[in-house]
């Protein structure tokens, strides 16, 4: 199932993040293998090393995902929009600027930000035309830094207020997807249950197993 946003289209179940600090043959060959399972969409994560070549390995990263139409986003580096081919930007906490973001970016970029207990992240994302939200930490993570843990009750009350695609993150696994079986989302994003495993095609496939999205 696909929803509409904003002329493109981001569709619900395993939203991968990936981090780019990964070494990049291992990043590229797990990713490979991933994008034969269906997938909702890539985020390249804000995780750069010093020297790397970005711009280079974004576009790496997109002749991958072309070949499986599978749209890829952006954490916070917006920048890379006008010289890439990336669909659009996914925004860790409100950005001061996004009516000028808007003018600098290709039109119809899809556009997300991560959300905690706070309703009125929530709101401000309907308000602003946001095209998605992640709400972070479902659960506890070490590769999701400092987010806090969302309270269930936070969820439920963001579908009256948010119509757009809801995405769950942190610290979950196929082992404590059923705790969330009483929320209504879109999907779930995932980056060390898929990436850090030997296994990434199998590790999917353990997602998608236990994977029920209730909208």
């Amino acid at each position: 199932m696909e929803v509409k946003a904003n002329k493109r289209s981001i569709k619900s179940g395993i939203y991968l993040v990936i981090d780019p600090s990964m070494e990049e043959q291992v990043l590229l060959k797990k990713l490979q293998i991933v994008l034969t399972r269906e997938i909702a969409a890539v985020q390249i994560w804000d995780n750069f090393k010093g020297n790397q070549n970005i711009a280079g390995l974004i576009r790496k990263i997109q002749s991958l995902c072309a070949q499986h139409r599978t749209l890829v986003l952006i954490n916070n580096r917006w920048e890379y929009l006008k010289t890439t081919g990336l669909d659009g930007v996914h925004f860790d906490a409100i950005p001061d600027d996004l009516d000028q973001i808007r003018k600098r970016i290709r039109k119809g970029s899809i556009l997300g930000l991560t959300c905690g207990n706070d309703l009125a992240d929530v709101g401000w994302a309907a308000k602003h035309g946001i095209d998605y939200i992640s709400f972070c930490s479902m659960f506890p993570s070490p590769s999701v830094g400092d987010c806090e843990i969302v309270a269930y009750g936070t969820i439920k009350k963001a579908r009256s207020i948010f119509d757009g695609p809801l995405f769950l993150a942190g610290g979950i696994y196929p082992k404590n997807l059923k705790q969330l079986d009483g929320l209504k989302y879109d999907g779930i994003a995932v980056i060390s249950g898929i990436m850090d495993s030997e296994n990434p095609g199998r590790a999917m496939e353990e997602y998608h197993e236990n994977l029920k999205p209730k909208k």
